[in-house]
């Protein structure tokens, strides 16, 4: 097991994933620019670990994320920095989505605006059954925009709209039923469930966990005809890779059981 300490996010590798932990929990991981630096950093470095399946983002204290450093974003009022802060966030969130291997959220406590955000780029999500959720900026007096993209792409719109219009918390338990989170488990359970999960994946053919990441997302807004063409060509590369053969080969040429 290799560890790599950075100050504000900490990296360790398991066999054939990724923990990258939010290390901050005096501020309750809020999203800082040097936050989103260091896991822009770790995204990147993952994507060219091709041993890798899959990453897993957790956070250490009380609380996934409380969202963007509210005392930073006051003590730096300006348009420039408010462009720079919200363009940095999008890029990080966007570069989670494109990340060529599944990212698993592993949440605990509160993940607020941007932590929320940060829950609904990931591909998947495991929750502690105390964690709760919430799009709160609507009650400082600010719609919380950018966290709306990516809720609006894991949820009804008129679940997103109620959350993000009130600003209430939902519990996991009600994550999972909107589709938010996928599993919700004990505090004691949550970090073996992410673990199984990974290992799970990693099991899987590199080839076709990287194959199927790359077609999903942008399928989802292309026209049907051009969204069939385009998961064809994915399969057809999917097809060529030598584990592929391997265990198609191992299935149709298998010995019927005795």
């Amino acid at each position: 097991m290799l560890k790599d300490q950075q100050a504000y996010v900490s990296l360790e590798y398991h066999d054939q994933w990724l923990e990258i932990t939010l290390n901050r929990p005096a501020s309750f991981n809020a999203l800082s620019q040097k936050m989103m630096a260091e896991l822009q950093e770790a995204i990147f470095l993952a994507n060219e670990n091709d041993t890798l399946t899959c990453i897993i983002i957790k956070a250490k204290g009380k609380a996934f994320s409380a969202g963007h450093d509210l005392k930073e974003m006051q003590n730096h009022a300006t348009q420039n920095f408010y462009q720079e802060l919200f363009k940095q966030c999008s890029q990080l969130m966007q570069s989670i989505v494109r990340c060529p291997i599944p990212v698993i959220a592993q949440v605990q406590g509160v993940a607020t605006a941007a932590g929320c955000q940060l829950v609904a780029s990931c591909d998947l999500a495991i929750a502690s059954n105390n964690a709760r959720f919430a799009v709160s900026g609507i009650n400082l007096g600010l719609f919380c925009s950018t966290p709306a993209v990516a809720l609006s792409r894991n949820i009804h719109p008129k679940h997103a709209m109620e959350m993000l219009l009130t600003g209430d918390f939902i519990t996991a338990d009600k994550a999972v039923s909107l589709g938010l989170v996928n599993q919700v488990v004990t505090d004691d359970e949550l970090e073996y469930a992410a673990r199984a999960m990974a290992r799970k994946l990693s099991q899987k053919a590199k080839a076709a966990v990287r194959t199927g990441k790359a077609m999903f997302y942008p399928q989802l807004d292309m026209p049907l005809e051009q969204a069939y063409d385009y998961a064809s060509e994915h399969m057809l590369n999917n097809l060529k890779d030598e584990q592929t053969q391997t265990g198609l080969n191992a299935f149709v040429f298998k010995k019927p059981q005795a």
